[in-house]
């Protein structure tokens, strides 16, 4: 252990948090979480511990250790999660909820199953969650399978299936964990009356639901029903087991909704938190994330928020309280209104009880946007290649350029004039987005690159103004001052030159030309970034040609064999499948054109090449007698 180290772990707090190991390189080994981060750092370099073969190596590799504090202990698991699946140390164990946040679905069928899901889809189906801690989904899911009887199965029960007995029962019906819906034993009413105290639950009613399940428990004693009442017992019982594992937050039992919203627009995200409370207890967290912020006020940012979360709700509360104002109050309580079917309170408090309460989301909310500036910090400084840093350094750039797109010209003696887009991402091409295209303001035969240039840089981002994107980064033009200029005239005809920087490639590759500068730019030779240039030119010059040379094939193809009556696509691609080439066509014999194409077609190749056979021998013929005459 070295001297900065051991100083290091002398000053660690005494709180809640995650931890990281790091190697001499800064390379992160392990992710871990803590109660106490002081005493569980410290227990690795403890020399009276003993460690297993795999745990002795890592820590003889560690150098550093840095620390991120949480405000509690739960919140130090999210963290912990999240920087695993962005970091992947090697000394971590993989972890089974390594996806995205589960839900616990109610299906839309006859006979609704209730499953857990990490996928929503627009089918009607009821969804609560997320689920943050999945412990928590977990007893929720046994607790309704505890105390409701639901099928397990994926049968498609619809009433004839049922009434023709095509379905028997299985073993969950026989432990009485099912009421035997696939077989009649249990009608379609009865089954959604389980449901919808199944709903209750799963919206925190859980006095409520007790309140129901006892009533109906002493009109089934009242008419001497005792085995029936004494299942609703249990039901009761086993309620009122999970109700006290919930946390109790407030004496009322009111149902809240607390919001609360952390802006940064430095890094151009927000993160808006939600608790909810149902009779007095926390019965789920759930946040989201915010993106793109530009200039909307802080206000609107809070009401896209709330108004997200209600407009896709299945349950709303007494009352909703915000850390922060809305744009337009009003506006939100319409949607609450209509969602309950009468007011809602919507208050921002500024002291006492609630207050307090929402300074504990609020901080929450504070905790995820510094995590996801640490997670994009580290994910953006290990993704972005280092030619593109170095290409960001040597042009001067304001930011790297991840996206860049490069013209070239191609065309032979002035015909078949192409132009080529190509796009690399991160330093790497992206074929998808490859563009070519056929230039119509050139005269065939007469040659000229900067009108070839004008036309396809204005056709290019015209067409992404009508889009909005996306962007480049930077805009690399083959060919120089010239083609540059001509590049700038488009860009500024649509109203689009300043969006991104352009730049021009003169005939030395290190040479390069930015708008308005008399001398180029120098790049070095022993930079990355001069080798990625070099790629990107190279690969718009072949993927050029190679479109050019496409366009001449199709071309020969047609004035070869198209014009041959009697001879469609269709044989034309299967004679050059067959035969390899135009040439090859027209050196086979009938009788393989035969084999491949029958008799009669073989007959009019044959006879259409011999024909053009004989009228190159008596051109041939008649210049050799002209030039004998001279």
């Amino acid at each position: 252990m070295n001297d900065a180290l051991a100083e290091k772990l002398k000053h660690l707090p005494k709180k809640p948090g995650v931890y990281q190991h790091k190697d001499v390189d800064a390379k992160v080994l392990y992710v871990g979480k803590a109660k106490n981060l002081r005493n569980r750092v410290r227990s690795y370099f403890h020399e009276s511990r003993t460690h297993d073969g795999r745990l002795a190596i890592m820590i003889a590799k560690i150098e550093d250790v840095e620390v991120i504090v949480t405000d509690t202990e739960a919140e130090a698991l999210i963290l912990e999660n999240n920087l695993i699946k962005q970091l992947r140390p090697r000394y971590n164990v993989t972890l089974r909820d390594d996806k995205s946040y589960p839900f616990i679905c109610i299906k839309k069928e006859r006979f609704p199953r209730v499953f857990p899901t990490r996928r929503i889809r627009k089918d009607g189906s009821l969804y609560f969650g997320p689920y943050i801690d999945a412990k928590a989904m977990r007893l929720m899911l046994k607790t309704i399978r505890d105390i409701f009887k639901l099928r397990s199965c994926s049968l498609h029960l619809n009433e004839a299936a049922i009434d023709a007995g095509k379905y028997d029962t299985c073993l969950d019906y026989h432990i009485q964990r099912c009421a035997g819906p696939c077989v009649g034993y249990q009608t379609e009413e009865h089954y959604n009356q389980t449901i919808e105290q199944i709903k209750k639950l799963l919206n925190g009613k859980t006095k409520t639901l007790i309140s129901l399940l006892k009533d109906e428990m002493d009109d089934l004693a009242a008419e001497k029903k005792f085995e029936e009442a004494a299942d609703y017992r249990d039901r009761i019982q086993a309620l009122e087991k999970y109700s006290r594992r919930q946390k109790i937050v407030t004496d009322t039992e009111s149902d809240r909704d607390l919001f609360a919203l952390e802006i940064d627009r430095d890094a151009n995200v927000a993160v808006g938190v939600l608790f909810k409370v149902r009779e007095g207890k926390i019965i789920g967290r759930q946040h989201k994330y915010l993106r793109r912020l530009d200039e909307v006020k802080d206000e609107d940012l809070m009401q896209r928020f709330v108004v997200d979360y209600y407009t896709e709700a299945t349950f709303f509360p007494d009352e909703t309280y915000l850390a922060a104002p809305v744009s337009e109050p009003p506006l939100l309580e319409d949607i609450l209104r209509d969602g309950r079917g009468k007011k809602v309170v919507l208050k921002v408090p500024e002291r006492g009880e609630k207050a307090e309460l929402l300074r504990m989301v609020q901080s929450n909310a504070k905790l995820l946007v510094s995590e996801w500036k640490i997670q994009k910090t580290k994910h953006d400084e290990d993704r972005l290649p280092h030619a593109v840093q170095s290409l960001q350094q040597d042009l001067q750039l304001k930011k790297p350029p991840r996206r860049i797109e490069c013209f070239d010209i191609s065309h032979l003696g002035g015909t078949g004039t192409v132009a080529s887009c190509v796009v690399f991402m991160d330093g790497k091409p992206r074929k998808s987005d490859y563009r070519t295209y056929n230039i119509r303001t050139v005269e065939s035969g007469k040659p000229d690159d900067f009108q070839s240039m004008r036309e396809v840089v204005e056709r290019r981002y015209a067409r992404l103004l009508e889009e909005n994107g996306p962007w480049p980064d930077l805009v690399i033009i083959d060919g120089g001052k010239g083609q540059l200029s001509s590049a700038v005239e488009s860009l500024q005809a649509v109203d689009v030159f300043g969006r991104f920087p352009v730049v021009g490639l003169a005939k030395r590759l290190e040479e390069v030309f930015k708008p308005g500068d008399s001398e180029s730019t120098l790049i070095p030779r022993t930079s990355s970034s001069l080798r990625l240039i070099q790629r990107i030119r190279d690969e718009a010059h072949r993927f050029a040609i190679t479109a050019q040379r496409k366009q001449r094939k199709k071309s020969t193809l047609h004035s070869e064999l198209m014009d041959i009556p009697g001879i469609g696509a269709k044989s034309v691609k299967k004679l050059l499948t067959t035969f390899g080439s135009v040439k090859g066509v027209r050196e086979a014999s009938e009788s393989k054109l035969a084999q491949s194409m029958g008799a009669s077609k073989a007959q009019k190749l044959r006879a259409h090449f011999d024909i053009a056979k004989n009228q190159n021998a008596t051109d041939s013929s008649q210049t050799e007698t002209i030039n004998s005459d001279l």
